[in-house]
């Protein structure tokens, strides 16, 4: 395993898409116009949170297909879609068809479980079926077979005037390649390994018993080496690194104190595993990029990772994200080892 960081290779950001409820539009122009600067400053992707009756995008394959047809090279990414919330036959044919108007840029990322407040949303959601849902692995082996090329069905052929297939169409032949698990825990890792997904990680994990401690920095690393101990590609399989990153290097003093009020707020969550769950989550890292690249060097996950989609914070302004992701891109994405290649 290295005992250095590996240079970083594929710089990428996260979004959750805030909008405001009495002018939605607004909010979704601005998260593309978000992604469409990211291609500009030489970002290798975007990625896209999933809400659900939140203010938050609700449908990022929707708002994926928009920013397909306004770049050209920037991957595009969800991350994650919750399928407890999703029938995984409807949802490969849209992930296919975004995939091929994208040109093969699409990533999408997906996780199992219960909708959240599920008992609150299952009538409205599943009336006939809620007691019977599995919200299992399952669910996303089907979605895999499905994107993969298995039949959906023992029926193809012609019948009448119309042509019928047996698998899901449109069908995206490199697409299987590009699924992504975005997990938390170590059966997650361990899953998505065995059936050859890529692993998404992030700020939160699933903490263990108190005495295995609560370091986690090391919980994310031990997900990482079981993933790769489980995938077919070994130390070459693709783990990407989602914490939340905060550079001020051309931050206005307004700016660098807000984003210090927002991670110390934040901060006593990262002391002690968090309800039912028992989530753990990672410090935010605000500061210059010579001082995020020395916390980062000394977090044991990400010196194994050479991919990241840093998250951008909620609740910031345009402009705020505009600076940070400038700064990500011109500052830290070099010191971390990668030249960012600008677009016109």
């Amino acid at each position: 395993m290295p005992s250095t960081p590996r240079p970083l290779r594929r710089l990428g950001f996260l979004t959750i898409g805030l909008f405001d409820g009495a002018d939605p539009g607004r909010g979704h122009e601005s998260t593309l116009e978000i992604i469409e600067l990211g291609e500009r400053l030489g970002f290798d992707s975007a990625w896209v949170r999933h809400r659900h009756l939140q203010y938050g995008i609700s449908s990022p394959v929707a708002v994926l297909a928009a920013a397909s047809q306004r770049t050209s090279r920037i991957e595009l990414g969800t991350a994650v879609i919750p399928l407890g919330w999703e029938n995984p036959l409807r949802l490969a044919e849209d992930l296919a068809t975004v995939d091929l108007l994208s040109g093969g840029r699409l990533n999408p990322g997906v996780s199992v479980g219960p909708p959240m407040h599920y008992e609150q949303v299952r009538e409205a959601l599943y009336p006939d079926t809620a007691d019977v849902e599995d919200f299992s692995y399952e669910r996303v082996r089907r979605l895999l077979d499905f994107v993969r090329g298995k039949p959906a069905t023992d029926f193809s052929g012609v019948e009448g005037f119309e042509v019928f297939s047996d698998v899901v169409q449109p069908h995206s032949a490199g697409l299987g390649r590009r699924l992504w698990y975005g997990g938390g825990s170590l059966g997650s890792a361990r899953w998505a390994g065995e059936h050859g997904m890529n692993f998404l990680t992030s700020s939160v994990v699933r903490a263990g018993d108190e005495a295995d401690g609560y370091d986690f920095t090391e919980i994310q690393l031990s997900h990482i080496r079981e993933f790769r101990a489980r995938h077919p590609d070994g130390e070459a399989a693709r783990v990407s690194q989602g914490l939340v990153v905060i550079p001020t290097d051309s931050a206005t003093p307004q700016q660098r104190a807000r984003y210090e009020a927002y991670a110390a707020k934040r901060l006593p969550r990262t002391t002690a595993p968090q309800g039912p769950g028992r989530l753990l989550f990672a410090p935010d890292i605000v500061g210059t990029s010579a001082e995020i690249v020395e916390r980062l060097h000394a977090h044991a996950a990400f010196r194994e990772v050479d991919e990241v989609a840093f998250a951008l914070p909620f609740t910031f302004e345009h402009e705020d994200y505009v600076q940070i992701l400038t700064d990500m891109a011109t500052h830290l994405a070099p010191a971390l080892g990668r030249r960012p290649t600008a677009t016109a």
